[in-house]
């Protein structure tokens, strides 16, 4: 394998294009422009559009107001390649709160324009209020002590023999470094309880932007959730078990946080059935405190041989 710097970004790199990624270009009447990835192949991450279509909504709405929550629903299977649309719509601005309804599209193969994600999001003017956080975050061994899932990805491939474009997808280098406390579910084929836990955060550190933070914390929010619900089937879309997309996603951010400092992203699927998984998650800061809530609803069929 090449060891050129093309191929093997420095961790400030790959930061810089997914930063990148997240900058949306504006265009007239609330319009934005978001770019593809980079090297991007078949579907486009369902966590790329979110993040773009918040960003889109964070750029129309004016300073003193922060996003709190989203709720998306796909429509469609984005390609890599073209780049996304984003219309944003200014449905309510009020004193302490305001609303955004943000419609992306993909122009495809025929020419036509069609809808990929509807995303609506809501702001609030930061103010003191009742506080109480009933959750504990889960005991589980903090990132240090842990070796990244890429390596564990590298071991993977040399001991199963991948190669190919399998083998591209798996080791591609990526802007967002995980560490996983419990079994990788594509590494073993043993039904397990529906829970995960993953330290996630930025490879080096991102700019000074809040919105830009909450952004990533959006992209990042859809590793690992729809996996959660196939744990007690012992099954693996790594290994060619599944079929799978997200229908729905919602997220609700708690209290600031940095998405380049390491954030605990505890997950659960309390139900399976009917080609559905229902998966939620829970995002902690160091501190032990929960910075955000996820909720996630997908398609999972097993795959015909």
């Amino acid at each position: 394998m090449s060891d050129s710097p093309r191929d093997n970004p420095s961790p400030e790199q790959l930061v810089a294009g997914l930063v990148k990624l997240l900058t949306v270009e504006p265009g007239e009447d609330n319009h934005f422009t978001g770019r593809p990835q980079k090297g991007g192949v078949g579907r486009v991450f369902g966590g790329q559009v979110i993040a773009q279509a918040l960003q889109a909504a964070q750029a129309t709405v004016g300073e003193g107001k922060q996003a709190h929550s989203l709720h998306a629903y796909f429509l469609r299977g984005g390609k890599e390649g073209p780049p996304i649309s984003y219309a944003v719509a200014a449905d309510f601005d009020g004193r302490s709160f305001a609303n955004r309804r943000v419609v992306a599209s993909q122009v495809e193969q025929d020419g036509a324009s069609r809808p990929i994600l509807n995303l609506t999001a809501s702001f609030q003017k930061p103010e003191p209020g009742l506080e109480h956080d009933d959750y504990a975050m889960p005991d589980v061994p903090p990132p240090e002590d842990l070796r990244s899932d890429m390596e564990l990805r590298r071991e993977y491939a040399e001991k199963a023999g991948i190669s190919g474009a399998m083998r591209e997808t798996m080791l591609r280098p990526r802007p967002i470094e995980m560490r996983t406390t419990d079994k990788l579910h594509w590494m073993n084929a043993e039904p397990r309880e529906p829970r995960a836990h993953s330290w996630f955060k930025a490879a080096a550190p991102l700019p000074d932007d809040p919105a830009l933070h909450r952004a990533v914390i959006a992209y990042a929010s859809d590793f690992t959730l729809l996996g959660t619900s196939a744990l007690p089937h012992g099954l693996s879309w790594m290994r060619g078990e599944l079929t799978g997309a997200s229908l729905d996603h919602a997220l609700w951010f708690h209290r600031p946080a940095r998405a380049d400092e390491w954030l605990l992203y505890a997950t659960d699927a309390p139900w399976s059935g009917a080609g559905r998984g229902f998966n939620r998650g829970r995002i902690f800061n160091r501190a032990g405190e929960l910075v955000a809530s996820v909720a996630q609803e997908g398609m999972i069929r097993r795959r015909n041989s």
